[in-house]
């Protein structure tokens, strides 16, 4: 290639690009040079000295982490200079580090489970380091054939060891300065929860503000653990483990479908979880909920056989006794007062065979997964381009001139999907709009933040694309080549008016009319919505409008523009893909197509239903009211709890007969009549398919041995069997794909065999040289394939043509405020951040964790306040409709709209809470924070 260069490595010629340092083109060559400061990912840092290199011509070891290449340059790693640095370097960071590790005359003899005997200095045993064996210190040092010439003593810093912050601790008695963590903090995630510090005259890590990282902005991402050599950052559970092995699979915690290495010791635990680093998901990062929210695996309160009702009571039975009672009672109990909700940690096989099991096995169409609380955001999309799915990728977004987010929690729900935007709006390159009315994470980094009243954010759309095609900023040749139903789009805009919407928003005009001109006039721009803010039927005339934005600038098909549905849960695009839901079926063909019924029919041998069900929460609503008998329920979900599907156990304690899968116990087993052991997501083998649509290989990571637990399709296969059904004897999910593949035209060509294939292959240095863990674990990187297969590189949609040709614009209708209960006149928006700038939290100690406390502020709008006779910091409580109430102090702002009262929390508050949560799995039940109806009163 014409931008390839070739430069010489100890004798090795080695080819490398323009712009690369020399540590890193080592490094692709497979030649080692020792480093500690550097991590690839991370800008050229040459704080530890230790990768110093002889240049031929060029006087000096200058550092090769921060020596860019030239063409022609003969590198010596090897010379006497450059080893005499690096004894230096070493012999001064050992004066400092506890190095019993490597002086100890026993370490050759010791077993990894043998206890020292003969030292009495805690502070020195390699068992009490947590990187012990896995420190890279010690492998730097054992591999240079360090001779210490300090004494064996060394300097203790008797710095007190931080444990009481949630899920990770910190001892910098072993920190070595190297900055690998303040610097992903900075510059891998856009934070600054950590940093450089001075103790005593001496240079350390430290938080930013106050001691603890609840109070300094830390978003528990768990990217500084990742990249420490030493143990001076280590997780908290498993802290000493080693792992007997690692397992590459996908985290099960968000849409966003990160690949992970999964550390496993002898007894089959689940000990860490390391983010993939050259992942095309998440390109080594990961979140709170996929670094630390494992943890259920290893959850001794299993459910460890199928439990049935006999008298009463559930009793434990063997499987075929439990398989035939599901099929009795189900068996009398077929068509419309049927309904099955599954899950969204199931595996695109599970959720195939849970639809195909609900129209084929009971006739029935009410089959919905319990995070489709609003189906509406992809009904948008499938109107406008064909498809319920978004058009680009994540990582397209680090390459967006503009990126628009609307009423989504991207730090807590689809954490790594913010990382992009994060960095591109720190280096300049992109603007950010967020329209929310609450204050989130991003708000802190948004060129304009828009906050709407609660529900109003279609209208706001609405205004938005009217000043688009009203400045002349639509992008014409995109919409009269590859777009339908222009004319009638733009009449329907008659009532989107810059002052009618910002009446009905409460967002001024000129915010208005700014956000357009961003959007439409800075390149290429993305929008992804979350909807949490949205309300019933305003939801898919939402998504109609933010099609049609994109369409009317033509920001589809091309690089670092399009749109991405901001889903919840692990597989949610796979329920659509399946047809696991009300309005479709497999293949994105909607359940009205008279045409498409008859395909599935002839294909399954059964007629399929076309009674169409009009979503989960309706789904209950019928059962509390006795048109559902039977339902068969796949797992636990938040929604269960929240409010956000009414009241589900109501709907439960009225059934005739409920079959659930679960993991756990729970009040769905308590009611339930049949209760299947069930797989966890380390114990399956399948695929899930994230917001991208990358179709990814679930891989076992562990199995418990001590529970006899069955995957979700083991079960709905066997009872099908029992029933007499037929299509339901796939020998494991590789068959169950390959039927998927068969009749969901967009997984055409997709195979298990195929997916382990696809994989990139990156070149490390040998495995007995000193390695970051993230870089020890790559090599063989499971990619997934992008649905449809082979349609473009990049993993684009619609780069040369839509689904049905054109986009098919849709005509939208103003959707005025809802109205408002006279009891509860306001809404509240509750946001939440990392940090406050100006507002300092007081951290107290709980047994031994740290915790928040500080006063709540209710910002209210000094129309409301003056209504409510509240003024500048007077008391006040909030109850909202359900009962809630909480107590603060009000604080007056022009920039809240009338009607709308604005709590900001700290998300150390969310970490505190699910760090101390005594559930087996408390990441799946964090609440969504939706606007809910409230009122303000003084105290």
């Amino acid at each position: 290639m014409a931008d390839e260069i070739t430069i010489t490595i100890d004798g090795q010629e080695v080819t490398t690009t323009p712009g690369t340092m020399v540590v890193q083109a080592a490094n692709d060559a497979g030649i080692y040079i020792p480093y500690l400061c550097y991590h690839p990912g991370m800008k050229p840092y040459g704080a530890c000295r230790m990768c110093v290199v002889e240049i031929e011509g060029q006087r000096g070891t200058p550092a090769s982490c921060t020596l860019p290449v030239r063409d022609g340059m003969v590198v010596n790693t090897k010379g006497g200079d450059a080893v005499q640095v690096r004894n230096t370097t070493l012999d001064l960071l050992l004066s400092e580090h506890p190095h019993g590790c490597l002086t100890c005359h026993r370490i050759d003899l010791c077993g990894p489970q043998d206890i020292c005997l003969r030292h009495v200095d805690v502070v020195d045993r390699c068992v009490t380091c947590p990187k012990n064996e896995r420190c890279e210190l010690k492998d730097t040092t054992r591999f240079h054939t360090q001779e210490l010439v300090s004494p064996l003593t060394y300097q203790y810093r008797n710095l007190q060891v931080e444990t009481k912050d949630p899920f990770y601790d910190r001892d910098y008695n072993l920190c070595i300065v190297c900055a690998r963590c303040t610097r992903a903090c900075d510059e891998l995630r856009g934070d600054v929860a950590i940093g450089m510090t001075e103790r005593a005259g001496q240079v350390l890590v430290g938080t930013v503000m106050g001691d603890s990282l609840l109070e300094s902005g830390c978003e528990f991402c768990g990217a500084c653990i990742d990249v420490c050599p030493v143990g001076a950052l280590t997780e908290t559970a498993y802290k000493w483990e080693r792992p007997a092995r690692v397992e590459q699979s996908v985290c099960a915690e968000c849409p966003v479908g990160c690949t992970m290495t999964y550390e496993v010791n002898h007894w089959e635990r689940v000990v860490r979880a390391v983010p993939e680093l050259n992942a095309p998901s998440n390109m080594g990062q990961a979140c709170f909920k996929g670094k630390f929210g494992f943890e259920y695996v290893n959850d001794k309160r299993r459910i460890r056989k199928p439990l049935v009702r006999r008298d009463g009571e559930l009793q434990e039975a063997s499987w075929d006794e439990a398989i035939a009672a599901a099929a009795e009672g189900l068996a009398q109990r077929k068509g419309s007062a049927f309904a099955l909700m599954a899950n969204p940690r199931n595996t695109n096989e599970e959720l195939y065979a849970a639809q195909k099991f609900a129209r084929v096995a009971m006739g029935s169409n009410a089959v919905d997964v319990a995070s489709n609380d609003r189906p509406g955001i992809v009904e948008g999309l499938q109107d406008t381009f064909g498809y319920f799915a978004g058009t680009m990728t994540t990582w397209e977004l680090a390459d967006s001139a503009a990126v628009m987010v609307v009423s989504a929690n991207l730090t807590e729900e689809q954490n790594v999907v913010g990382v992009p935007i994060k960095r591109a709006v720190r280096a300049g390159t992109q603007q950010l709009i967020v329209i929310d009315s609450r204050e989130v994470e991003l708000t802190r980094y948004a060129s304009l933040w828009l906050r709407p009243y609660p529900g109003t954010d279609p209208v706001l759309l609405g205004g938005l694309l009217r000043c688009i095609v009203d400045s002349g900023l639509a992008d014409m040749e995109f919409v009269n080549e590859r777009a339908e139903g222009w004319d009638e789009l733009v009449a329907c805009l008659a009532p989107f008016t810059l002052e009618a919407v910002a009446a009905e928003t409460g967002v001024p005009a000129e915010q208005i009319e700014q956000a357009a001109r961003i959007y439409a006039g800075s390149g290429p721009a993305a929008l992804l919505f979350g909807g949490d803010s949205s309300i019933g039927g305003t939801r898919r005339t939402l998504w109609r409008m933010g099609a049609a934005l994109a369409g009317a600038t033509g920001n589809v098909g091309k690089h670092g523009a399009g749109v991405l549905p901001l889903y919840q849960g692990a597989n949610a695009q796979g329920g659509f893909d399946m047809g696991t839901w009300a309005a479709s079926l497999p293949g994105h063909h909607l359940l009205d197509e008279a045409d498409a019924r008859e395909r599935f029919g002839a294909l399954w041998g059964v007629p399929v239903p076309d009674e169409r069900n009009p979503g989960n929460r309706s789904l209950f609503a019928r059962a509390r009211e006795g048109g559902i008998k039977a339902m068969v329920m796949l797992g636990d979900h938040v929604h269960y709890e929240d409010g956000t599907l009414g009241d589900v156990m109501g709907a439960l304690d009225a059934l005739e007969f409920l079959v659930a899968t679960s993991a756990f116990p729970s009040e769905i087993t308590e009611r339930a009549h049949v209760v299947f052991p069930a797989e966890v997501w380390a114990e399956k083998t399948g695929t899930y398919t994230n917001i991208e649509r990358r179709v990814q290989p679930l891989r076992k990571v562990a199995k418990n041995k001590r529970i006899d637990s069955r995957s979700d399709l083991e079960v709905l296969c066997a009872v099908a069997g029992a029933m007499g059904a037929q299509g339901f004897s796939w020998n494991g999910p590789a068959q169950a794909l390959d039927e998927i593949a068969q009749v969901v035209p967009e997984y055409a060509g997709i195979s298990w065999e195929r997916l382990l294939r696809e994989r990139l292959d990156i070149v490390t240095t040998p495995s007995d040289e000193p390695q970051p863990t993230q870089v020890m674990y790559t090599g063989n990187v499971l990619t997934g394939l992008q649905w449809p297969v082979g349609v473009s590189d990049d993993g684009e949609l619609f780069v040369d043509r839509f689904r049905h040709g054109k986009a098919r614009l849709q005509p939208v209708a103003w959707h005025s405020r809802p109205e408002v209960d006279p009891q509860f006149p306001l809404m509240l928006a509750h946001g939440r951040v990392l940090l406050e700038p100006g507002r300092k939290p007081n951290v107290t100690v709980v047994g031994k964790r740290n915790r928040i406390e500080r006063e709540e502020r209710f910002v209210l709008n000094p129309a409301d306040a003056a209504a409510a006779r509240l003024g500048e910091g007077d008391a006040a409580s909030v109850t909202t409709a359900d009962g809630a109430e909480r107590r603060g102090v009000v604080v007056l702002s022009d920039a809240v709209p009338a009607g709308v009262v604005s709590l900001t929390t700290l998300f150390g508050e969310l970490a505190a809470e699910v760090d101390s949560s005594d559930r087996p799995d408390p990441m799946n039940h964090i609440a969504r924070l939706n606007a809910a109806s409230a009122r303000i009163a003084p105290v």
